[in-house]
């Protein structure tokens, strides 16, 4: 974790001297990063919790990794207000702040306690790099992953969707009176609804955990239709593509810039639905496997997300929605198969954890 820490504030402060080819450098170092600190994370994660706090754990990282969405946004938001072009001297103070957090929070990953020391939590062993690779590949072809990778893909396009696609779409619909502010708004009301879907579901998580994870997993997913059905409405059709003064589907043809917003803060709250219960299943039904089962996790997540990336260029707005649509039931009914699959083995198997 510590080392993918660290190529994230590389890339972070290449942006200190823009330069093309430091540019694509740090991009791929930031690649690389990426995959040892959320498969890293999600091991970590798994080591320091029990079957009984995997989910309380799991919506407490989900919202305190989010507030980073929120608090970013607010000041970048600010940083750029009343600016049609970003001079040096923004830039320098931007990346400079993002730069200085990013140093705190590899300094805050080296205090934590290593699993299975007197900080708590099991030890891990996956037999070295190559062990835990084959584990990686074997665990890849079982049904229950097969499965779950339905479930990751979808967060995979979701992610793309939120994080690119919807924000060009605000931006490029020109009925708005300033779609560059509304893209800034857009931002927190999703950072907003990360942080309260995984600040609720961590600080009743030992209660929910009673229930199991697929009512929560339902939830993500009724409010994320009903998200994209505004969503159709309330934006023209060809935003993905280009800047359109086109009606909306809506009765007046204007869109709206609260159910806008109100779309925004949908999407991050039914990502945070589906990402704490994928934590949760995945430290609880691989805990002895966590770190090939986050690694596949992250795989497909980032192979769906690269994927929404590419077509994102060419489709239209419906098409986007429909393919989101698609892969949100399909990974929702995927989901509850293990999930249902690990209640009846959880209750064939009461927990032996020692540690809480």
């Amino acid at each position: 974790m510590i080392v993918g820490g660290v190529t994230y504030v590389i890339f972070i402060a290449g942006f200190l001297w823009p330069h093309t080819i430091i540019l694509y450098l740090t991009s791929v170092l930031i690649g690389i990063g990426a995959a040892l600190i959320w498969t890293g994370q999600g091991n970590y994660l798994t080591l320091m919790s029990t079957q009984k706090t995997i989910s309380r754990n799991s919506g407490i990282f989900w919202a305190m990794l989010q507030t980073s969405m929120l608090f970013g946004n607010i000041f970048v938001y600010y940083q750029f207000m009343g600016k049609d072009i970003i001079d040096q001297h923004t830039r320098m103070v931007v990346f400079i702040v993002l730069t200085v957090v990013g140093v705190i929070g590899v300094g805050v990953m080296c205090l934590l306690p290593k699993p299975g020391s007197e900080g708590g939590g099991r030890a891990d062993d996956l037999g070295g790099p190559f062990n835990a690779l084959k584990k990686s590949f074997a665990l890849f072809r079982t049904k229950d992953m097969i499965l779950l990778s339905f479930a990751f893909f979808y967060t995979g396009i979701a992610l793309s969707f939120f994080s690119g696609v919807y924000s060009a779409c605000l931006s490029s619909t020109l009925r708005f009176p300033d779609p560059k502010r509304l893209v800034g708004l857009s931002g927190m009301l999703i950072g907003i609804g990360e942080i309260l879907g995984g600040g609720v579901f961590g600080i009743f998580g030992s209660k929910t955990v009673k229930f199991g994870r697929d009512p929560i997993i339902l939830l993500g997913y009724v409010v994320h239709m009903v998200c994209f059905f505004l969503i159709f409405m309330n934006l023209p059709t060809n935003s993905p593509l280009k800047g359109t003064s086109d009606p909306s589907h809506l009765p007046n043809g204007e869109p709206s810039e609260v159910i806008a917003l109100l779309c925004s803060f949908l999407l991050g709250f039914g990502d945070a639905c589906y990402n704490t219960q994928i934590y949760s299943i995945l430290g609880s039904v691989y805990e002895d496997n966590s770190g090939p089962a986050f690694a596949l996790f992250k795989f497909v997540q980032s192979l769906s997300a690269a994927a929404c990336f590419f077509y994102s260029s060419v489709f239209k707005l419906y098409w986007h929605l429909i393919i989101l649509i698609v892969f949100a039931t399909i990974g929702t009914f995927t989901f509850w198969m293990v999930e249902w699959k690990a209640h009846r083995r959880l209750k064939a198997k009461p927990d032996t954890n020692a540690f809480d």
